[in-house]
């Protein structure tokens, strides 16, 4: 009787766990999911990754050779409205020379809970569709159906490839939080993968072996005799790796990072060795240097930066009267952006080649910045080309091909590298577009060395604002406004402004400033890159200033004043980066009404972060019925690594505390 009671218990025990346990398996969805009104690790998740599994496998086909198979299956949780967006689903997938990828979408459901039973609405051919983003890469898109707020959404994508150089990141964690996470590879012993792991969370890893077979079908023609078929099998070891991780918290969007992708839970492999049977053992690119002597060698990169022909008529015209270096950059630079314009396609290789880019006048940004390379070697000067990660793109950290995404130029020098771009009108030596602006680049020499260059400016980019205004008696504020804007600062500004009316500008320039009325509006060196770009004009505003009780409490700093520390998260694991350099620089002139003094005036406040990373100063004169504000905000380097957080923190509650206290006005007795 005992042993029946034990029996029956255990049983009941088991079929308990069992009936309560997740299962990751599409098509599993249970009630308790869809009954879910909250995700209870983060209850402020708009929806969340149920779970996620992929598996990657290299498939043998005779004639053809191994293909990279990866298999991804989701399960995600829609909480909120605000997490919508994550019925749309997109792969990308490449379609060039050799390499033909195809991307599959299967069973993907909707699940809803209607009158406590589970309703499925399939993906119908109306909701996928592909489109071409260039002429190497296309995106496969899904909408999933009747999704509704409390919704399960599941999908397969699988992705068929001839590459076996390089397979898809897998990426762990997201943006919404992830509950269960796996990815498994099967990988043939012919083939070693360098595995490179980005962000803060490691998965747990297994690993084993199995034998695997492979049936070799020969066909030989004999004469006479009709065509025999040969089958021969060859034996060979699989290795499997998995890899697990749970509960992963989102990834949270903060001031002043780069690309928060950089910084998710992720897994990047990169061929590095094959060894195939009766063949040597053959190393592909395992660092730098390797990287980009292929990319040198490849056939629309080297090649294509070794053409001239094309343009040596033009550059001898440019630059017969030129003498110094700085004078044939200039002028080289200024040709291919007003002769060349940037499709907007990245790439380190080159499409349609440089001879035709040149005589269509467009092209990608290879074609681009290789042509002005070669003008500028052409021209007598040391110049090669860059490779770049974009910020979008990520930062290139572990040695592989598909790090990079695009190319600069640069120019040897005895003061160091000019750094050049000719795909933006507004860029200048040595100040480059925002999306370069990522860490490191790798610069290529003709002879195959290479080495990193820093891409983060060290030039300190000016905004220096003169301000003189007046108080009246109703706190109506009247005054007259000078800014200057210097190297990114007026990039980006003239950038922003580009082909904008006048009339719309000022609109959105007085709604974005406590609606104040602007005349007398002019700008200057709009068009002089090298010098910088100024805005002059007068302003009225009766939203700047608050009376009461008699009393005039006047924000100092205006429209310009920082209301809220940016840094809100009690800790960061990603760095703080700025893009570059800054200098904010305010010199401030108030005229307060006659028959009032002043009451309250903020005291001056200096703060110094340590490592000389930046400087808030904020000083204040009283000298009769005017007062004077000098304040400056002052940030030495591009970017702050996360351990000082706390202290960069810190520091900006303090300069945001200053910037806001009130001068108070009060009434002569």
């Amino acid at each position: 009787m005992k042993c029946n009671q034990v029996t029956i218990i255990l049983f009941f025990t088991l079929f308990f766990f069992k009936a309560n346990a997740q299962e990751f398996k599409l098509g599993k969805v249970s009630i308790e999911e869809l009954q879910q009104k909250v995700y209870s690790k983060d209850t402020a998740a708009v929806a969340a990754i149920l779970f996620k599994k992929g598996e990657t496998s290299c498939e043998y086909s005779n004639g053809i050779g191994f293909t990279v198979v990866t298999k991804v299956a989701v399960r995600i949780k829609i909480y909120k409205k605000e997490g919508y967006n994550w019925a749309n689903q997109q792969v990308n997938f490449v379609k060039v020379n050799s390499i033909k990828e195809t991307v599959d979408f299967t069973d993907a459901v909707t699940y809803n809970l209607v009158e406590g039973k589970i309703e499925k609405t399939k993906l119908k051919g109306e909701g996928e569709f592909a489109e071409n983003n260039d002429k190497s890469v296309s995106t496969k898109k899904i909408t999933m159906p009747n999704v509704k707020v409390g919704s399960v959404i599941e999908f397969q994508y699988i992705i068929k490839s001839p590459n076996v150089g390089s397979l898809k990141d897998f990426y762990f964690q997201s943006n919404i939080p992830v509950n269960y996470v796996e990815y498994t590879t099967y990988i043939p012993e012919y083939f070693t993968f360098s595995n490179h792991f980005k962000g803060f969370i490691t998965p747990k890893i297994i690993s084993d072996k199995k034998n695997k077979e492979i049936v070799m079908v020969e066909k030989e023609v004999l004469v006479g005799q009709g065509t025999k078929f040969t089958e021969n099998k060859i034996f060979y070891q699989e290795t499997r790796t998995n890899y697990v991780a749970e509960n992963l918290p989102a990834l949270k969007e903060e001031a002043y990072v780069n690309n928060v992708d950089n910084y998710a839970a992720s897994l990047s492999q990169e061929l590095s060795m094959t060894k195939f049977p009766n063949q040597p053992l053959k190393k592909l690119s395992t660092d730098w240097d390797a990287v980009v002597k292929t990319i040198y060698e490849y056939e629309q990169f080297g090649p294509e930066l070794n053409k001239t022909g094309y343009f040596e008529d033009d550059v001898k015209n440019i630059i017969a009267d030129l003498n110094t270096p700085d004078e044939k950059i200039e002028a080289l630079l200024n040709y291919v952006k007003s002769t060349v314009k940037w499709n907007e396609y990245y790439g380190y290789g080159c499409r349609d080649g440089v001879k035709k880019a040149y005589k269509e006048k467009i092209g990608n940004i290879a074609e681009v910045n290789l042509m002005l390379t070669a003008m500028l070697r052409y021209a007598g000067l040391t110049a090669n080309p860059v490779l770049v990660s974009t910020r979008s793109n990520g930062i290139a950290i572990f040695p592989n091909r598909a790090a990079f995404n695009y190319v600069i130029a640069a120019v040897e020098t005895n003061n160091g590298l000019i750094l050049l771009d000719a795909s933006d009108k507004f860029s200048t030596p040595n100040v480059l577009p925002f999306r370069v602006l990522n860490w490191q680049g790798r610069l290529i020499r003709k002879d195959g060395t290479s080495q990193e260059v820093d891409l983060m400016p060290k030039i300190v980019s000016g905004n220096t604002v003169m301000m003189n205004y007046s108080v009246d008696v109703n706190g109506k504020v009247a005054g007259r406004l000078r800014r200057q804007r210097t190297d990114h600062n007026a990039m980006m500004f003239r950038k922003s402004t580009d082909n904008i009316k006048e009339e719309t500008y000022l609109e959105k320039l007085e709604n974005e400033n406590e609606k104040i009325e602007i005349k007398e509006y002019s700008r200057t060196n709009e068009k002089e890159l090298k010098l910088p770009v100024t805005e002059t004009f007068s302003f009225t505003g009766m939203n700047l200033c608050d009376g009461i009780g008699g009393k005039i409490y006047i924000n100092p700093m205006l429209f310009f004043t920082e209301e809220k520390n940016p840094f809100k998260q009690e800790n960061r694991e990603y760095p703080v980066d700025y893009g570059f350099p800054f200098l904010d620089k305010y010199s401030i002139n108030i005229q307060i009404p006659d028959g009032y003094k002043v009451e309250t005036l903020p005291a001056p406040m200096v703060l110094n972060m340590q490592d000389n990373l930046g400087s808030f100063k904020f000083v204040t004169n009283l000298s009769g019925n005017t007062i004077q504000l000098a304040i400056t905000h002052q940030i030495n380097t591009p970017i702050i690594s996360s351990e000082y957080y706390s202290m960069l923190k810190e520091y900006y509650q303090g300069m945001v505390s200053k910037e806001n206290e009130k001068i108070v006005l009060t009434k002569n007795l």
